[in-house]
């Protein structure tokens, strides 16, 4: 599942079956409730701000956009701004180390989608387009990489060597393969300078990783994406899986496995593999306010299943 649904009318009274008075009781009993509270809650450690202005809003109900007026609960995801009740000022700004570009699906419900999250805590650095109407990258493909599963897909801490290998052969042709080993072949003849190029990848990683500048997302449900995946303008990509994490999300779809993310927590957690494995410097935090938002959401619901009794 690579979407979630930010729809407070939903997601407050998902449990509407109960009947007013108990959802009642239930959200008096949220309010004396925190994220440690929960002993099992994957995303207690995280280093965030304050969410006591998401508190206020959830309170106060649905308000605002500022720039289209419409009613929305906590921003608008069609403006990627907060609404009124939210102060830009207390929402967290993260400062990303390579730019990000996420490619939504057409089909996708605007509401339903964690790509928002991005835009709204690191603005600078991340932009979100409809598909079709996406980057041509061809030029550029020796300093981008797409966060996708695939069998010739590699882990963060290889991107390094394969952005060299890219480097080194020049932007490929549209019918190469970029991402796949070279032929046997092929590999014997450069079998020295290989090595050579692999001791030095390996003794200045960080210096190598720098040249990734761009990262590519794509948002959409599972089922959705091979349309966008095998569009002309993304193919020779160099394609990265994230193959440790495990979702947190509460929609995720039956039959998948638990390492499909959100948009939000693939960003997250390329981010922090990024940071550890080609910047080579200790985490500290620096990201985990990118969920900022999916961390409140994933308490408001858990919570709200716990008072209900279904879990």
């Amino acid at each position: 599942q690579l979407t979630m649904s930010l729809n407070s009318s939903t997601l407050l009274n998902e449990e509407k079956s109960q009947g007013p008075k108990r959802n009642s009781e239930c959200l008096e009993s949220l309010e004396l409730q925190t994220p440690s509270s929960f002993q099992d809650n994957p995303l207690q450690r995280l280093q965030l701000a304050s969410q006591e202005v998401l508190e206020k809003a959830k309170k106060s109900g649905r308000s605002k956009c500022p720039r289209c007026s419409s009613s929305r609960m906590f921003y608008c995801y069609t403006c990627f701004v907060p609404v009124e009740t939210v102060p830009t000022k207390e929402i967290p700004t993260v400062k990303l180390p390579l730019k990000i570009d996420i490619i939504k699906h057409p089909n996708e419900t605007d509401g339903k989608s964690t790509a928002v999250h991005a835009k709204l805590l690191a603005p600078d650095d991340v932009t979100i387009y409809k598909y079709p109407c996406i980057p041509e990258y061809e030029e550029k493909r020796h300093e981008i990489a797409l966060v996708f599963p695939g069998p010739n897909s590699v882990s963060v801490k290889d991107i390094a060597f394969h952005l060299q290998k890219y480097s080194k052969k020049g932007v490929c042709d549209k019918d190469d393969d970029c991402s796949r080993e070279p032929s046997l072949k092929q590999a014997k003849i450069e079998c020295k300078e290989e090595e050579k190029n692999l001791n030095e990848c390996i003794s200045d990683n960080r210096s190598e990783g720098t040249r990734l500048k761009k990262i590519i997302f794509i948002d959409s449900t599972w089922n959705q994406t091979n349309k966008i995946i095998t569009d002309d303008r993304l193919q020779g990509l160099l394609q990265i899986e994230l193959k440790t994490r495990k979702t947190c999300f509460w929609r995720h779809q039956k039959g998948k496995p638990d390492t499909y993310l959100s948009t939000i927590e693939a960003i997250y957690y390329f981010l922090v593999d990024y940071h550890q494995e080609i910047l080579k410097e200790n985490y500290k935090g620096q990201y985990d306010n990118l969920l900022f938002f999916f961390s409140f959401m994933y308490t408001l619901i858990k919570n709200a299943k716990c008072c209900a009794g279904k879990e």
